[in-house]
């Protein structure tokens, strides 16, 4: 197989099913063929699932320890947080999760400063992301968090709404924070070429069927609850979905096809700042880059709070000791 790179990449929560999700999918797309499982509890079963798969050109490292795992790591995906369970919410998982978050930056700053490219997806991604970005010392547009899925949601259920296939439905996209406070845009969305906006004023229609203002209202708040969804139909936290774009954020970042969803990148404007957070962005082989955010009023107004919810998160993992103060970030990562 002709791979993208041949550069090291590490899986941080291999063992799990995210984890083994994404070195299957890593292997079939080609990426790389030297893959570095790494977990606290041994991946060697995944390994042995490759292997048995015929990736016989592959390269497949195990080991529980960071040292092994991260020295000469060009491009690292972490789902090394606890999961989401029924019930729980992505704020959740704050506490624990920020700490394996810190973990993860510490080990890229000891062991492989000259990473390429992270992408973070544990949840809550947003504050996960953020927390390993300062402490690796990473520049921000080498890491980026997982917020495709949200747009890939709000894709899913306009395309049932309307009875249409996914490929007529373009620019669906989300932004702000991955959870229940995310801003679900219609702007820049059409189905069939018919803008979204016009059909939920009334003045056209989509395969014969509208969408009225109520009906969008529901639609938005079906997308927020997306995972949560997942989990009661499949009793566990979705792993295939965010495997799958987390592989295709590393493929943009490794020169493979570009990655052009919305991803969570670290905003530093003066209205949104010190934050990762979902904007329209691209990922190539020079990283992530920040697109200007268009919308309604209502739009910007709806992910302005979101920007605000994300700043108490932020604050609230300042307050538990995993992030310093914002005026002491550069002197953990001079790169912010």
């Amino acid at each position: 197989m002709n791979y993208l790179t041949n550069d090291k990449l590490v899986i941080v929560g291999a063992a799990g099913m995210i984890g083994s999700n994404m070195t299957q999918t890593a292997l079939m797309l080609g990426l790389t063929p030297n893959i570095c499982l790494y977990d606290v509890f041994s991946a060697e079963g995944v390994a042995m699932e490759m292997r048995q798969s015929g990736f016989d050109d592959a390269n497949i490292q195990v080991t529980t320890d960071p040292k092994e795992a991260f020295t000469g790591a060009k491009y690292i995906i972490s789902s090394g947080g606890a999961p989401r369970k029924e019930g729980m919410t992505r704020e959740d998982l704050l506490e624990g999760n920020s700490g394996a978050a810190q973990e993860l930056g510490e080990n890229i700053k000891k062991y492989c400063p000259d990473c390429k490219f992270l992408v973070v997806i544990f949840n809550p991604a947003d504050i996960t992301g953020l927390v390993a970005l300062v402490h690796s010392g990473l520049k921000p547009n080498q890491v980026a968090t997982l917020a495709a899925l949200d747009s890939t949601r709000l894709k899913e259920a306009l395309a049932k709404h309307f009875g249409v296939s996914q490929t007529e439905v373009k620019n669906a996209y989300t932004y702000g924070g991955h959870g229940e406070k995310m801003a679900v845009f219609a702007s820049p969305t059409t189905i069939c070429g018919v803008k979204l906006l016009d059909v939920i004023a009334g003045k056209a229609t989509v395969n014969g069927k509208g969408l009225t203002p109520d009906e969008w209202k529901k639609l938005q708040e079906d997308v927020t609850k997306g995972g949560a969804t997942i989990i009661q139909y499949r009793r566990r936290s979705s792993f295939q979905s965010p495997a799958y774009l987390a592989v295709k954020m590393i493929e943009g970042a490794m020169g493979g096809e570009e990655f052009n969803y919305p991803a969570g990148a670290y905003a530093d404007t003066s209205r949104y700042n010190h934050v990762m957070m979902a904007l329209p962005t691209r990922i190539t082989s020079d990283g992530i880059y920040q697109k200007p955010v268009l919308g309604t009023k209502e739009e910007i107004a709806a992910l302005d709070a979101s920007y605000e919810h994300l700043q108490n998160l932020r604050d609230q993992v300042i307050k538990m000791g995993r992030l310093p103060e914002l005026d002491k970030w550069h002197e953990v990562n001079p790169n912010l």
